[in-house]
This record gives C-alpha cells, sequence and structure tokens, in this order.
C-alpha cells in the first residue's frame, strides 16, 4: 500500500518538475520557472475545484433514478455504511460497453457513474465489486489526484504546442538572448510525451489499490475479478466514444478493443490479468 502511495507522489512531483523545467526553458533567471510553477498551482485549483463537473459532462451522464434502477442503490448504500462514508452522486451513461469510474474532489462531494452496459451485463455481485473499487477510488482521494494529473499533463502539452510554434517561427534565437530553437522542438517533442507516461504511470499505481480496497471493503476479491475479466472481454467487442485523456478515469480500459501503437507504453490500466491475479491470491490481505 505504502509503495504504490510513494510512487504516486513521486510521478506528481515529476509531473510539477516538467512544468518548471518548460517555464525555466522559456524564459531564463528563475523566471520561467517561477511561471511555470504558479502555472502548476492554477491548474491544479482548477482541476480540483472543476474536474466532477467535467468527467460527468464528458460522459453524457445523467442522474440514475432510484425507482429505475433500485439495485444500483441498494448496493451502493450497503458499500457506503461499510466504508462509513456519504453516499455519492449515482450517474448512468448512454454507453453500451460495461464501464463505471468516480470523481469529485472529496467524499463529501464525489459520484459514481455506471454505463447502461454495466448493469446490463454484469451480474449483481460482479456490480458489487465494481462500486467497491470506485468507491475506494473516493475514500483514497484517488480522483484528485488523477484529475491533477490530467490536468498538468494537459498543461504541459499546451505549453509544448507553444514552445514548437516559437520554434518554427523564429521565436527561440539561438543568441545571447534566445534558446535555440532545435533544443526548444526537441522539450515541445519530449515534454507532452514524458507528461503523458507519468500521468498513466500514475494511473496504474492507483488502479492496483482500489482494487485492494475494494476487496476489503466486500471482504471478497473475486467478485472484482470475475467483473474485470467480463469488462475486458466486452470491451473489445463492444467501442466507446471515449477522449483518449479521459480513458484513464474508468475502471477498465475503454479503448482497450482499439488498436494503438505502442500500446504497452501508453496504457492507462494496470493487465487485467495482473489485477485478477493479485486479487484471487488474495493479496489484498497483508
Amino acid at each position: 500500500m505504502y509503495k504504490n502511495i510513494f510512487k504516486t507522489y513521486v510521478l506528481l512531483a515529476g509531473l510539477g518538475g516538467l512544468l518548471v523545467l518548460i517555464g525555466s526553458v522559456l524564459a531564463p533567471n528563475g523566471v520561467g520557472a517561477a511561471i511555470g510553477l504558479a502555472l502548476g498551482l492554477i491548474i491544479v485549483g482548477a482541476s480540483y475545484w472543476f474536474s466532477d463537473t467535467l468527467a460527468i459532462k464528458s460522459a453524457r451522464a445523467t442522474p440514475a433514478n432510484e425507482q429505475q434502477m433500485p439495485g444500483y442503490y441498494r448496493i451502493m448504500r450497503d458499500l457506503t455504511q461499510r466504508a462509513n462514508m456519504p453516499m455519492p452522486t449515482l450517474y448512468v451513461t448512454p454507453d453500451m460497453q460495461p464501464n463505471a469510474f468516480a470523481t469529485g474532489r472529496n467524499p463529501e462531494h464525489a459520484a459514481v457513474a455506471v454505463t447502461q452496459g454495466l448493469l446490463h451485463h454484469l451480474e449483481e455481485s460482479e456490480i458489487r465489486g465494481v462500486l467497491a473499487h470506485e468507491l475506494s477510488h473516493v475514500k483514497n482521494r484517488d480522483i484528485l489526484i488523477g484529475s491533477v494529473a490530467a490536468a498538468v499533463a494537459t498543461g504541459i502539452s499546451f505549453i509544448a504546442n507553444m514552445l514548437m510554434f516559437s520554434a518554427m517561427f523564429g521565436g527561440g534565437r539561438d543568441d545571447d538572448e534566445g534558446g535555440n530553437p532545435i533544443g526548444l522542438l526537441a522539450l515541445a517533442i519530449l515534454a507532452p510525451l514524458a507528461a503523458t507516461i507519468l500521468q498513466m504511470a500514475v494511473s496504474r499505481s492507483r488502479e492496483f489499490e482500489a482494487d485492494a480496497s475494494a476487496a476489503r471493503m466486500i471482504g471478497d476479491g473475486e467478485p472484482l475479478a470475475r467483473a474485470l475479466l467480463r469488462l475486458e472481454s466486452t470491451a473489445r467487442n463492444i467501442p466507446m466514444e471515449v477522449q483518449p485523456a479521459q480513458a484513464t478515469k474508468y475502471i477498465t480500459n475503454p479503448l482497450a478493443g482499439q488498436k494503438v501503437q505502442f500500446a504497452n507504453l501508453f496504457t492507462t490500466h494496470p493487465s487485467t490479468q495482473d489485477r485478477v491475479d493479485r486479487l484471487r491470491s488474495r493479496a489484498w490481505t497483508s
């Protein structure tokens, strides 16, 4: 547990360091580094307050109706009581691929969304495992961590585009007052690549921890293990329209059925088989 937590904060620090590095390249004498740090703080603040609203809107989620989905509410009420947590706002999305995500800056301002496909394809015990996983993300503050990582990575990509534009059109002169345009281009290409890799490493680390927390919450890892296998198999057959930057918030990669170059490098989730093996080996009890 503590190893994953330490790894998460090291990765987040790496993302922040990239912002400071880019700022120092844009402006020398420490001014750029200060600008990069300030920009990072602004991005983190915005993601803290608005990440939940953006996540719900991007998924086209609507409030779940208890009369139409009583099982959804029944399971979540039981889980929140077990975890001694407030009830999150429940949503449903129109997607037929089985999947789910949680959002919100803290347990008092949290939401859980499931797809129509999840309610249709999974057994109740498996839905219970999935919802326990999402509630664990809320309890562990993973939503805030993931939102911060995504926001900083997006900010780095935006700045990198500015760097590339500057280098291509003469903004980076190779003289005493300007930077090397080749260096600017290299940074513009490599910085967003590094930010993406770090962001996805944060996501993978937190998924393992949420799996373990979910198993402890319900006292059994098998329901979640079965659910993960079913989610992965259906994701390969039922496509889902999701922006790649939003894929990290789902319990399994909704883009698993799409062919992507360097897939292992850019995967947003641990291998499903690795997650299942950990759950079935009862590693979560230690």
